[in-house]
């Protein structure tokens, strides 16, 4: 977990527009995207009959993925499950990303959890679109009463900004923590059984969360 007093930025003129990004929260982002797409080629080139110890990782966490997908949607398609599986890998490895010295977190960065948070919220309503027709989805936000229809608005964007908030303030307060008693007893002792606390159990609970969040959003709106 680096430094989080200056926040490494970068101008780009983009359609007219001045936009200011995190160049750090970019590449470690990129960086965790090229582990997955390489790890997922070294497990796909090492398919067999008979399972190595790396396939039967991949079988167990596919295994589980699916089934969680398929209870928690309560139906046997699997149209979502390459969500929730790359979501929540890809989570897990942001928040445990930290615990690499001279790495940060993306998701310390609240653009990383607003991003996904809105990438749900356009799925989900996709979602709740293709399954009930456009008619009966715009009439659920007047139930039961059509003046509740701009109160239901706002409580589905809140959504976005709890899962979003939730996924970010977790992560962000684990590091900020560590850097206070970091300071404080000079990263002795008690650091290093921080890191393993909220880079490892907290940041594994955050991205099920996250996950878990995101998917009953989905089965919710195509009920």
């Amino acid at each position: 977990m680096g430094d989080m007093t200056h926040i490494p930025t970068a101008s780009l003129e983009l359609f007219g527009l001045t936009l200011t990004v995190n160049y750090v929260t970019i590449i470690n982002t990129w960086i965790i995207m090229a582990a997955l797409i390489f790890i997922a080629l070294i497990v796909r080139s090492r398919l067999q009959d008979t399972p190595g110890p790396l396939q039967r990782m991949a079988e167990l966490y596919i295994s589980a993925m699916d089934g969680l997908t398929k209870e928690t949607l309560e139906t046997t398609t699997r149209a979502y499950f390459p969500l929730v599986a790359t979501l929540f890998i890809f989570l897990l490895l942001c928040n445990w990303w930290g615990i690499i010295p001279g790495f940060d977190e993306p998701t310390k960065d609240l653009n990383t959890p607003l991003s996904l948070g809105i990438m749900g919220f356009f799925l989900t309503h996709t979602a709740a679109i293709r399954q009930k027709g456009i008619a009966a989805y715009l009439k659920e936000y007047t139930e039961p009463f059509i003046i509740m229809a701009p109160l239901n608005m706002v409580g589905e964007l809140a959504k976005v900004v709890s899962i979003s908030f939730r996924l970010f303030g977790n992560i962000m307060g684990g590091a900020i923590i560590i850097s206070v008693v970091s300071w404080m007893v000079y990263s002795v002792a008690l650091p290093p059984f921080l890191y393993a606390f909220f880079g490892l159990f907290v940041g594994t609970v955050q991205a099920f969360v996250f996950t878990m969040l995101t998917i009953t959003y989905i089965a919710v709106a195509t009920k």
